[in-house]
């Protein structure tokens, strides 16, 4: 078969068998069409509209975070083996002076071709890497297998084919080279608590060792060092990517651990339905403190070969271009840490620029009081700001400390300490608008600013800043909600019309800094998978589960048990409304909807009984928030992690042996101070006006979507 060129790529044919024998079926279609069809910077649309986890995986532009961190020199010459659809191909010829890739299937080489038509440093083989390695040079500086090591048994297909296959490997790097290898943890803490394995979409079969003809095969952290050792590899260094090397976020290392409460983002999973048996924050938050992640982390990123003086990466690609920055820790040449921020795109050179400006405008307002201002300088060789690495203690974490020991009067004392510190100078035209606990490093009495990366040259009144920060703080942990913050607020001289302003300002801040995209929770959302809680837990694991979660329980006369609940299989969609169809016996007195499992606004879009709607006169289905209140004739509020709707069926109701409630709800989850606000202004229960019958549901609620969507952040910003 013919060598080809597509745009400036170039495809070598002479090892290709005639037969992709690798395949995701009729979706690399589609992945071709997109590719020829729109530009790389039209991929993210393309992925919100379609809600597929082929195509977010093989274009997303978080692919490449597995090796953009990685400080590449310009000259190198790179081997990328298992290309597939080209997401790591064209960061790596951004970064190196040549890409030679390697990949079983036609197809998915020329979705790789087309996608990355302007790169003329890239060639592609096409064939069994077995085949194509004797043709290989001798000369790389670097070999990734992202993805590919797994699957070692297939392209070498003899004994101790993982040992061989690095053998091979090792033949073709240059002296002082090094091979790349991301790859899941078999006994990553996902599939413990209820992810099916990667590769075969199985329970526990990593964990429980493989089967032998098993496809692929990962390993641990002790089991890759084994196989390394074997060939001789002394020089390894782990890295963790987070929540996986897929899409990963942060990075880790062994130099460089999580800290308590860090790793967020656990239960979504885009490839398929996943169970869940715990909660894995709780369970990460505890492996970090003995010391544990490394071998319970879902991914490695392994490097065979010299280190990097990277320890640590976080990176905020979710943005608009101006604001895209990755952030590092590093070793420098005396051995300390210090922090890089880097601009991941042209548009955001001058927000990272910017951040010295900031530091001397801090500085400026601060000098003579009690806040350090961690120092930045602009390295413009590397085209990155440098700050000192802060040693102490996170504000946030004192604070969490105060909260598991139940010292009420410590948080407080901090609260106010804080507050005192913020209010030096506050009339200078100098605010840092993020001046939230993680961002303060507490080192006995020396208190530091560590980041600032949105500071402006105005007045931001001290109150709104305190609002601001203690907003940021209970919403990323339910423990922090047991420090009631109306009475701090209520000392600043804030109103319940005051939050509200700040909370509308808060979303035009959110939606500046990440433009029209969608989040990762509604990207999950619409490729529509499933968390499910094995029934025998759903009594004791409400943590574990999603806060849009709805559960529904049928009261035949006894109350209501968890035995007589379940968790229906529909899902709210991305504009937070769900569909659901409940059957219902004849001897059913009651049916309970918990919408969700945290405070939250639901609005009733339509209800039917038998065809018959609720708002019919003649049907006679009661509606009770029973621990929430009517805000309006179709919406209650719920200022609690336990919302209930009853539905109560009168004698009147027409009831059949076997009936049908057709139930449409509008959901947005809310932060439990705003429910709170929300609650008290609208009165006690006696006070309230209880909706009639006649209402005529969906109407009003329709008026009030973009009321709230103006108040209140959607789920995903506090998920």
């Amino acid at each position: 078969m013919e060598d080809i060129r597509i745009g400036s790529v170039s495809l070598n044919f002479k090892h290709y068998s005639g037969v992709d024998l690798y395949s995701d079926g009729s979706i690399e279609d589609d992945l071709l069409d997109i590719v020829k069809n729109y530009k790389k910077e039209e991929y993210r649309k393309v992925i919100e509209e379609r809600g597929s986890w082929p195509i977010l995986y093989h274009l997303s532009e978080q692919r490449a975070n597995i090796v953009e961190w990685i400080p590449m020199d310009p000259r190198a010459k790179v081997l990328e083996v298992g290309s597939g659809c080209g997401a790591i191909t064209g960061e790596l010829a951004k970064k190196a002076r040549e890409v030679v890739a390697c990949d079983l299937s036609r197809r998915r080489s020329e979705i790789n071709a087309t996608r990355n038509r302007d790169c003329s440093n890239v060639t592609i083989h096409v064939g069994n890497f077995r085949d194509i390695e004797p043709d290989l040079p001798s000369d790389f500086d670097y070999i990734f297998l992202i993805g590919v090591f797994e699957y070692a048994q297939g392209y070498i297909g003899t004994d101790d084919p993982y040992e061989k296959f690095l053998k091979m490997l090792q033949r073709h790097l240059k002296r002082g080279g090094r091979i790349v290898i991301a790859i899941e943890n078999r006994l990553g803490l996902k599939y413990l608590a209820g992810c099916a394995e990667d590769h075969l979409g199985t329970y526990f079969s990593g964990i429980e060792g493989y089967s032998p003809d098993s496809v692929a095969r990962t390993f641990s952290r002790n089991g890759l060092i084994d196989i390394f050792r074997k060939c001789g590899i002394k020089e390894y260094h782990f890295y963790y990517p987070y929540p996986d090397y897929k899409l990963m976020t942060m990075l880790h290392s062994d130099s460089y651990f999580p800290k308590f409460g860090e790793l967020q983002d656990n239960v979504r999973n885009f490839d398929r339905d996943r169970l869940v048996l715990f909660n894995e924050k709780h369970a990460y938050e505890d492996l970090v403190r003995e010391g544990m992640y490394q071998e319970f982390a879902n991914s490695f990123e392994v490097i065979l070969g010299p280190g990097f003086d990277t320890i640590y990466c976080k990176y905020s690609n979710d943005r608009v271009d101006e604001f895209k920055i990755r952030t590092d820790i590093a070793i420098d040449r005396t051995g300390r840490k210090i922090i890089r921020k880097f601009p991941l795109t042209e548009a955001a050179r001058e927000h990272i620029y910017g951040l010295r400006d900031a530091y001397l405008g801090l500085v400026q307002k601060f000098k003579g009081g009690d806040l350090e201002i961690n120092d930045c300088q602009i390295d413009e060789q590397l085209g990155c700001a440098v700050f000192s690495f802060v040693n102490g203690v996170p504000l946030a974490s004192l604070l969490d400390e105060c909260i598991d020991r139940d010292d009420l009067e410590g948080f407080n004392a901090l609260i106010r300490e804080y507050i005192r510190r913020i209010s030096y100078n506050a009339e200078y035209p100098v605010s840092d608008y993020d001046l939230i606990f993680p961002n303060i490093m507490v080192n006995g009495p020396i208190w530091s600013i560590i980041d600032y990366e949105w500071t402006y040259g105005k007045c931001i009144p001290v109150k709104e800043l305190v609002w601001r920060a203690m907003y940021c703080y209970r919403l990323e942990d339910r423990k922090r909600e047991r420090f009631d913050a109306r009475t701090l607020y209520d000392k600043l001289g804030l109103s319940e019309k005051d939050i509200a302003s700040l909370l509308e300002e808060e979303i035009a801040f959110q939606r500046y800094v990440t433009g029209d995209r969608k989040s990762m929770v509604e990207i999950w959302k619409s490729i529509g998978r499933k968390v499910i809680v094995p029934k025998e837990l759903q009594a004791s694991s409400a943590a574990a589960r999603p806060d849009d979660c709805v559960q529904i329980y049928l009261d035949k006369g006894e109350g209501y048990n968890e035995d007589d609940s379940f968790f229906p299989e529909e899902i709210y969609d991305d504009n937070n409304e769900i569909k659901l169809d409940i059957n219902v016996s004849a001897d059913c007195k009651t049916v309970r909807v918990d919408p969700a499992f945290a405070p939250c606004m639901v609005t009733i879009l339509g209800a039917n009984w038998n065809g018959t709607e609720i708002s019919d006169p003649k049907c006679d289905i009661g509606i009770h928030p029973v621990n929430g209140k009517w805000i309006s004739d179709d919406s209650f509020i719920f200022n609690t992690a336990d919302p209930n709707i009853e539905f109560s069926i009168g004698g009147n109701a027409g009831i059949r042996e076997k009936n049908h409630l057709e139930i449409t709800l509008l959901t947005t989850l809310v932060p439990a101070n705003a429910a709170n606000a929300v609650a008290e202004s609208v009165g006690s229960d006696d006070e309230q006006e209880k909706p009639k019958s006649g209402n005529i549901f969906g109407r009003i609620g329709r008026k009030l979507r973009a009321k709230r969507e103006e108040m209140f952040y959607k789920d995903e910003e506090w998920d």
